[in-house]
């Protein structure tokens, strides 16, 4: 499996904007196991993204969807940047 761990920052006071963007259109992705999105508890303009797939070949071509260029599209204007990402290896839990 490949896992993807890593920290978006909304425009300064548009997280919850950006947050309903990317909440609003999740759709079916092949390979996708696991999609959170979470706001976090201390910082007013970051969001934290973890995701479990397949295989990296399946996250990766994922971006080439459909509704994931128009979610990117969408929510390109409320992105200020990007904190840190790590990439993991997911040996287990809860789906």
């Amino acid at each position: 499996m490949f896992g993807l761990i890593g920290c978006m920052r909304a425009a300064e006071g548009r997280r919850d904007e950006l947050l309903a963007i990317l909440s609003a259109q999740i759709g079916e992705m092949p390979g996708c196991k696991s999609y959170v999105i979470a706001a976090d508890a201390r910082d007013a303009d970051a969001i934290w993204i973890t995701e479990v797939w397949d295989s990296e070949a399946d996250h990766k071509a994922s971006l080439a969807l459909p509704h994931v260029q128009a979610t990117i599209a969408m929510a390109r204007p409320l992105i200020a940047g990007f904190d840190s990402h790590v990439i993991t290896r997911p040996v287990g839990g809860v789906i």
